[in-house]
């Protein structure tokens, strides 16, 4: 499908995959957004458009309040694509710390670090193991877990997408009690669950006497690092939650250096949950403009 040149554009299809995963194959994106399945599932939610600015691929956005934005051009004239971006007003969003000092460096554009949607990095050997005092909770949340259910782990494949929609519904019942992002983002976990093989995404399932009561689901985000999109367990089951983020770690990815579990969007139990499996680096988001 063609893909216009700018300023027109054309909503995300599945059908990008192939040209999308080739270019963030070379790129080699730090930040979690920079796959084709985070993307794609959340297009809705941004209104994910594609548009060629001279001959750089660039992903186009909104924000929850509305205000368009653009990822960083994917290949091509990368300058050119971004003075003429800026030039009409866009911010670019989603940019790592390296990426925004190769902006400031060219001057005439301001850098905004964005808290909230800083990614946590983890060394995946560490969370797949737990070693040491640091993690003395987590281990005994999982052995609380474990001495009370009998329990099976295995890997998310057609034959649990059935279980893990049941789950799903319990998460609706309390998406409506939260932000609006909180429901857009069930939604696309249950899309997720449903073309997980499409989008080349891989997961682990935990089952209790039979019922899927947990599961996460993630990808390759580049050649050292994994990023884990969606963990959902069920939220009465305590020690579940710490289970599940182990197995992700241990099972899946083991070449892999890193496990990339996204941010918080400011909420503060997130936060501090994050923060509590000692991240190796926070990787700094920036939003930049031309300076006024």
């Amino acid at each position: 499908m063609e893909i216009p040149s700018y300023p027109d554009s054309r909503p995300l299809d599945l059908v990008d995959k192939p040209l999308l995963d080739v270019r963030f194959s070379v790129f080699q994106p730090r930040i979690s957004e920079m796959t084709f399945a985070g993307l794609y599932l959340f297009r809705a939610a941004h209104d994910y458009r594609l548009t060629m600015v001279g001959d750089s691929l660039v992903v186009l956005g909104r924000g929850y309040s509305g205000e368009r934005y653009c990822m960083p051009p994917l290949g091509g004239g990368v300058e050119t694509a971004l003075d003429r971006v800026w030039d009409d007003g866009l911010e670019l969003y989603g940019t790592d710390e390296a990426f925004a000092e190769r902006c400031l460096k060219r001057g005439g554009v301001t850098a905004v670090e964005d808290r909230d949607s800083f990614d946590y990095l983890y060394l995946r050997e560490e969370l797949a193991t737990l070693p040491g005092n640091r993690f003395h909770k987590k281990k005994n949340r999982i052995s609380y877990f474990t001495a009370r259910h009998e329990y099976r782990v295995e890997p998310f494949s057609e034959q649990y997408r059935a279980g893990c929609r049941k789950l799903l519904e319990v998460w609706r019942g309390m998406a409506a009690e939260e932000e609006p992002s909180f429901g857009l983002e069930i939604e696309a976990t249950a899309e997720a669950v449903e073309k997980a093989e499409l989008l080349g995404l891989e997961g682990v399932v935990v089952t209790v006497a039979g019922e899927v009561k947990a599961f996460s689901l993630g990808e390759r985000l580049n050649v050292e690092t994994t990023v884990c999109h969606f963990e959902k367990t069920d939220p009465f089951m305590e020690g579940l939650s710490q289970l599940i983020n182990r197995e992700y770690s241990r099972l899946l990815f083991n070449d892999c250096k890193f496990v990339n579990r996204e941010q918080d969007l400011g909420d503060a139990g997130l936060r501090s949950a994050k923060l509590s499996y000692h991240p190796a680096e926070l990787i700094k988001k920036f939003r930049i403009r031309r300076a006024p």
